[in-house]
Order: C-alpha cells, then structure tokens, then sequence
C-alpha cells in the first residue's frame, strides 16, 4: 500500500435529487431526508445537482433554502449551478438570502457555458436576446461583483417611502469567500484561481495535456491496485484511474498556481465512490453491474469535448481507502464531495452514505462533525 495523503478535512456526497414527474414533491423529500441524514452522520457537506427540463432538481437554491430549516451544521453546496440559465443579479439575491437562513453555510458552485439543448430551448429561455447572450466567464464576474456587495446601480435613492440601495439586498458578508467554480479544464481551473474563486473537480474533465511550467502533473502517480473496484482482469480500470488523477492532478495544480492563496486555496474533488461494507448481497451486486457497465467509458476521451471520465469505486472501504491513497489528484487535497449515483434506491443511498461515515471516512483520516 502507497503512503498515505494528508487526512481528510473535509467529507461531503453530492445527490442528484431525482423524482417522479407523477409525484415530484416525493422525491424533493426524499432529497431532504438524505441532507438530514448526512448531518446526522457527522458530514461536513452535502450538495445537490442541478437539472433543467429533466426529472431532478431544476431548483437547487429553493430545495436548500428547505433543507437550512432541517438542518443546523451541515454546509450546503450546488455543484453547479449553469449560470446559462440564470440571472447574475436575481441570483445573488437569492443566494444571500439563503446564505442567511441557513446561517452563513452555503456554498454555491457555478459553471458558465451555454445551456444544455440551448437551440430547443434558447426560444424559451431568451426570446428577444438568444443571439447575444453572453454565456462566457464575464457571467461569473457579474455574479462575484454582486455578491461581493459592489454597486449595481450608480447610486441609491429615496423616492416617497421608497429607499433603494446601490448593491443587491440582502448582503450575506462572507459569502463570496464560499463561491465555487466547477471546471474541467486547465483553462477553467487557472480562470478560478485567478478570481479567487474555489475549485470544484469532479469525475469528468477534459482530456488535455498540460504544456511546460503551467502546473503540470509532476512525477507519475502510482497506479491504482489493479483489484480496485470496478477493475476489469486487465487492469484496465487502474490503469484508467492513473491516467484520470495524473490529469486531474495537473488542474489542480494549475489553479493554485495562480489563487492568491497558492498551496491553500481550497479544492473539493468529486469521485463516484461506493463502499460497500454492509451493503446486502444483492446491493453489492447491482453496484458492480452498475460500475461495470459505466467502465468501457473511461478508456478514452468522449465526444468532440474529449471528456475523460474516472472510474467508479466500488467495493469495500478498506480497498477503496487504497486507491485513493494512490490517487494523484487526492492526495493533493483535503476534502472531497463524493458523488451518489442517479439512479439508486433511497435504502441504497442510506447504506453508501453510512459506510462512507462510519467506515470509509475514518480510513481516509477523517473524523465527523460534532452536533
């Protein structure tokens, strides 16, 4: 087993939140109850996905505004939110106001880009501006200003009764210290740490290779063991898995480079990891058919975009823990928000969320929150 990487500081899941378009409130539910139940296990965050014109979360910020009102300690993210469909200024807004519910723990991750389906959609989203709408970096620079609290008119004014404030009300202070970007790429992750921004990293980035002195990889990261979960008889998933952190690693790296914090600027990275400890034996099943059917995936880049996608980590904590020691990109971080699957049961959920608590967090270093 390699040495291992500094401990754990921080453990979060990310959930999808899906539903049935039958019975959408059921699934909203289910979602809060899987927030409260990472609380309860001592997680220090827990995120929630976003999806618009599908069956999950179309409405991340509302659905955390609910779960800030059930729960007291846990930090609540959105990984991410698709600034394509959003306002800058009205989202400030709302993100303020959440942020203050809950206390000062939300963590709002965003990515720019146009929307998904954008030529269905655009005539929906953007009647009058569809062909000038800007869905580049200065979408985030606008959000940043606003809730950084700098002006968005050039002053206020008292009109009657009226008074009307300069920046966007309410301001949550503090808040802009916990703003996120989600990216994929060298170029994303250096825009980040140029903006002071923290850095969201997830299982799938662009499959690019950094150019010389631009943060690069370093030496070659040891491979995964080669029984790793979701390993195919040739290794092919540690083999994956080496390549995915090596690239991953040098994002990383490219971000601190230029973050005003360096070394310590905060990264949060975001495997499909599922232990499987106390999972039943047909649960164990399904998640190695699940695994194994996502894997002929990650042997090349996907698409025009060249997306490089890791492979799934299923198995029990013990041999889980080892890969990750193993990992490049994680042993150069110190918190995580591991992703659940889509389309598993809530019991299913249950059982991977506990055993990532009580058995895969503690050999990763981590100790849970106290109440």
């Amino acid at each position: 087993m390699p040495p291992a990487s500094e401990p754990l500081r921080k453990l979060g899941f990310l959930t999808i939140g899906l539903f049935d378009e039958a019975d959408p409130r059921a699934g909203h539910e289910s979602t809060l109850r899987v927030i409260e139940l990472g609380e309860q296990l001592g997680f220090d965050s827990a995120w929630v996905r976003h999806r618009h014109l599908q069956y999950g979360i179309s409405s991340p910020v509302a659905v955390l505004a609910a779960a800030s009102q059930r729960t007291r300690r846990i930090e609540l993210g959105t990984a991410v939110i698709p600034l394509g469909w959003e306002n800058p200024l009205r989202l400030a807004e709302d993100l303020a106001t959440v942020d203050l519910l809950a206390g000062g723990r939300l963590n709002p991750g965003v990515s720019v880009g146009p929307p998904t389906r954008y030529d269905q959609v655009r005539d929906a989203l953007y009647p009058d501006t569809a062909d000038v709408e800007d869905f580049g970096y200065e979408r985030v620079r606008r959000l940043l200003s606003f809730v950084r609290g700098e002006s968005a008119t050039a002053t206020g004014a008292t009109e009657g009764f009226e008074v009307f404030s300069p920046r966007v009300q309410p301001h949550s202070a503090g808040l802009s210290d916990r703003m996120w970007y989600g990216g994929a790429s060298l170029r994303s992750a250096r825009w980040a740490g140029e903006q002071g921004m923290n850095f969201l990293t997830s299982s799938v980035i662009k499959a690019e290779e950094p150019q010389e002195g631009a943060g690069g990889p370093g030496p070659e990261a040891p491979a995964a063991p080669e029984d790793a979960a979701g390993a195919d008889d040739d290794g092919g998933a540690a083999a994956a898995t080496a390549r995915f952190a090596a690239l991953q690693l040098a994002q990383i790296r490219a971000f601190r480079a230029r973050h005003p914090a360096g070394d310590r600027a905060r990264v949060s990275q975001g495997l499909v990891v599922i232990p499987t400890d106390s999972a039943t034996s047909e649960q164990r099943s399904r998640y190695e058919e699940f695994a194994r059917k996502r894997l002929p995936r990650t042997a090349s880049p996907q698409g025009p975009g060249r997306m490089l996608f890791a492979p799934d980590l299923v198995g029990e904590s013990e041999r889980i823990a080892e890969v990750l020691h193993a990992h490049a990109a994680f042993r150069e971080i110190d918190e995580v928000a591991f992703a659940l699957p889509f389309t598993f049961e809530q019991a299913d959920y249950v059982q991977i969320l506990t055993d990532i608590a009580t058995r895969l967090g503690p050999a990763l270093g981590w100790r849970p929150a106290t109440p």
